[in-house]
């Protein structure tokens, strides 16, 4: 795997169950989807995010199907968001509020 080029700070997530339910539900993210995973962000920010998702997407010789859109899986690697993990999370947290 190639070393990143682009410098983005990752946002703090808004909920572990939105990223969880839109890692489910989309194969690819658009603009509209990154801001529901990190809230109010600008579009700078998204576009850099993009880019460093779609390294990912180069690395694993995933095709581009849509300029606007990149692919769900490679895009959570990219910003190191292990759906393991936050599924783990998730149902801790579900467990402690019970």
């Amino acid at each position: 795997m190639s070393t990143s080029n682009i410098n983005v700070r990752i946002p703090q997530l808004v909920s572990l169950e939105a990223a969880i339910r839109i890692y489910y539900s989309r194969i690819e993210l658009s603009n509209n989807d990154i801001r529901e995973l990190f809230g109010k962000i600008g579009s700078a920010t998204i576009v850099k995010l993009k880019r460093k998702a779609r390294e990912v997407m180069q690395d694993n010789k995933r095709p581009i199907w849509n300029a606007k859109l990149v692919n769900t899986e490679d895009a959570y690697t990219a910003w190191g968001l292990n759906i393991a993990d936050l599924e783990r999370r998730h149902k801790k947290l579900q467990m402690l509020e019970n």
